[in-house]
């Protein structure tokens, strides 16, 4: 598969190949939802807690007698059912992560990026040169590609002066290759890859390097 490739005006200059496996790999929703799911629920630090009716700082005394009084029964100041009581139900520390076995994670990405190839939200530039943190620098890129929504921009590796360019600019991040993942793919409205983050994804997803 040839990719357009542009330069910072958004003028066409050539076409890189790409690997048919990583980005032109079939669709496939039920294997990208659960990848999402899980990589969603793994994010989760699942530490919120209440306390139960043994928990509360309350006596266990019970509040008046069982019969006599006319009265319903009541329990003690513990019982959920009267205000600073413990709590029925409440959640409680839990993990809520789920394993994907690697050749799943992987086929989702490759699904993710190629379901972004077919809706023409894939843009290749030749190269992000910033030789000193400048945010005018990466708007303008973003602008001369008229792209709208949110972006991710991805490097071959991690460039500290582009990530620091795009730090403040809103509905902007940067990524370096090796860290793509569904959830990101899947949620970015437009893709920016340098012609480095081609190889670099091409080698470790690509037909070379994708099942080891």
């Amino acid at each position: 598969m040839d990719l357009q490739v542009k330069d910072s005006k958004g003028k066409v200059v050539g076409s890189v190949e790409a690997s048919d496996t990583v980005w032109g790999a079939a669709s496939n929703d039920v294997l990208l939802h659960q990848a999402v799911l899980a990589q969603q629920a793994n994010k989760r630090r699942g530490t919120q807690d209440t306390q139960t009716r043994a928990e509360v700082s309350f006596s266990t005394r019970k509040i008046r007698p069982q019969k006599g009084t006319g009265q319903a029964r009541q329990g003690s100041r513990r019982s959920p059912v009267r205000v600073g009581g413990g709590v029925a139900h409440g959640p409680h520390p839990r993990s809520f992560r789920q394993r994907l076995p690697k050749k799943m994670r992987r086929q989702a990405l490759r699904i993710a990026i190629s379901d972004k190839v077919r809706e023409d939200a894939v843009t290749v530039i030749d190269a992000i040169k910033v030789e000193v943190p400048k945010s005018s620098v990466i708007r303008d890129i973003v602008a001369a590609f008229d792209l709208s929504g949110r972006t991710l921009i991805v490097t071959g590796a991690t460039d500290q002066n582009v990530v620091k360019s795009a730090s403040n600019l809103p509905g902007i991040e940067v990524q370096a290759a090796a860290l793509m993942n569904p959830l990101e793919a899947t949620t970015a409205s437009n893709l920016i890859f340098t012609q480095e983050a081609i190889a670099t994804i091409d080698g470790l997803w690509g037909s070379a390097g994708g099942e080891k």
